[in-house]
């Protein structure tokens, strides 16, 4: 027998089976980045959700930081989200940039938003219809009211007073151990090596299996390992990660796992890792 429609989600992830019976009545957003796109396929009825373009600051000099209120309100309703919607969201690498959209829905204030487990891949491979060519919205536009939550994002200096200020927080970077320790070269130009002076390393790839979030109780202990207490909500959770996207799966998986006080350090080490001639954002290097 199978799943009645139901938008009440179930949690911060939804399985292909659930979608699969509600995807007539949720917006469905395709927030795959590069180099996980799927430009020539898409859940039917996905509207795209481009997290390198229209849902980044336009005028950051970082990339994929979160837009103003306005800025953001206006691509939502152009892309038919309305105050009554119930948002799921996914990507082609299965949990990669979707967690990313995800935060970025929560703190604009819409409560009713998940992820796609295992995102397109799974959605295939469950044998799911696909339809052909990118992702796109041509209807009618919405209402949805932006109101962004002021501790959803921190900035360095926030970061700077955590990593200064003892252990009632944590700052957790996702980046893999190679580019934690610095001995692995940064993607982008211009950037130091290692990680902020006093972080911690989860990286995200570890939570993530074949696409799909990993167990709550291989979550719970992969936290407690890294940062004893935050998914208890003993402690709050800083995350970061190269530019704030797979910070957001640090995030999501937090969730999954518990009841944590979270914020994402938009910019991470893009910002970060820049340049630091004031010696104001120091670095270490070494697991």
């Amino acid at each position: 027998m199978g799943i009645e429609p139901v938008t009440l989600l179930p949690g911060p992830l939804v399985g292909v089976e659930w979608l699969a019976c509600n995807v007539n009545h949720v917006v469905v957003l395709d927030a795959s980045i590069a180099p996980h796109l799927a430009a020539d396929r898409h859940i039917p009825g996905a509207r795209r959700f481009d997290i390198d373009t229209e849902f980044s600051d336009p005028d950051s000099d970082l990339p994929h930081t979160m837009p103003d209120a306005a800025h953001l309100q206006e691509r939502l309703r152009a892309m038919g989200v309305n105050e009554s919607s119930t948002v799921v969201v996914y990507d082609a690498a299965g949990i990669y940039s979707a967690p990313r959209a995800w935060w970025m829905l929560k703190a604009a204030g819409i409560g009713r938003v998940a992820v796609l487990d295992g995102g397109l891949p799974a959605w295939e491979a469950a044998g799911q219809a696909v339809d052909a060519g990118e992702a796109r919205y041509d209807g009618a536009a919405g209402d949805v009211v932006v109101s962004i939550d002021a501790v959803a994002f921190v900035d360095a200096e926030t970061v700077a007073e955590v990593l200064a200020g003892g252990g009632d927080a944590v700052v957790l970077d996702a980046r893999s151990r190679e580019r934690f320790a610095g001995d692995a070269p940064e993607p982008r130009e211009g950037l130091r090596a290692g990680h902020m002076a006093g972080s911690a390393n989860l990286p995200f790839a570890e939570l993530v299996r074949d696409g799909r979030m990993a167990s709550v109780p291989e979550l719970r202990q992969a936290f407690e390992e890294a940062a004893p207490g935050v998914v208890r909500g003993e402690r709050r959770l800083i995350t970061s990660c190269g530019s704030g996207v797979t910070a957001c799966v640090l995030a999501l998986a937090a969730e999954q796992a518990g009841e944590p006080q979270v914020a994402v350090y938009d910019g991470s080490w893009a910002d970060w890792g820049r340049e630091d001639p004031e010696g104001t954002r120091p670095i270490q290097t070494g697991a």
